[in-house]
């Protein structure tokens, strides 16, 4: 089997490894100017930990904002912890970058957004099972436009 480059996991990990910089200076100096994050995040990850009835709220997947009011914010190379506010209600929280979807700053237009993993698991799931079908096509790489993050 010949061996070639991943470039699509190569690419998550430089898109985490930027969000984890990041996050990692707000956490220690805060955020500049008018910057401010909308992360939104699957909430079915396993080492997601967030209050239950925001886990009911948000079954799938929920976006938050880190702007005026946060706390505690802790980065790690696994992911980060924080504490929101959701109607005058302090709730930590803590987000893997493995369940991170999308990393908006609409202040600068800037923009990332992470495919899906479920092809990956499935594909753990198969390497036993004899089949001898042909590795699925290789997907060229998405595009994708800032626009829709513009101030209109």
């Amino acid at each position: 089997m010949a061996r070639s480059i991943d470039y699509g996991n190569l690419m998550h990990r430089a898109m985490r490894s930027l969000i984890q910089s990041v996050l990692e200076d707000v956490g220690q100096n805060g955020l500049p100017g008018a910057h401010h994050f909308f992360i939104t995040f699957d909430t079915t990850h396993p080492e997601v930990e967030m209050a239950d009835w925001l886990k009911a709220r948000y079954p799938a997947e929920m976006t938050i904002v880190i702007q005026h009011w946060f706390e505690n914010l802790t980065v790690t190379d696994e992911g980060f912890t924080i504490t929101l506010n959701f109607g005058n209600q302090p709730e930590p929280m803590v987000i893997p970058f493995d369940a991170v979807r999308t990393f908006v700053d609409p202040s600068v237009e800037f923009g990332l957004r992470f495919e899906s993993h479920v092809e990956d698991d499935e594909d753990e799931g198969d390497e036993d099972d004899g089949d001898d079908d042909p590795p699925p096509p290789q997907h060229d790489a998405e595009v994708v436009s800032l626009d829709k993050f513009r101030k209109q």
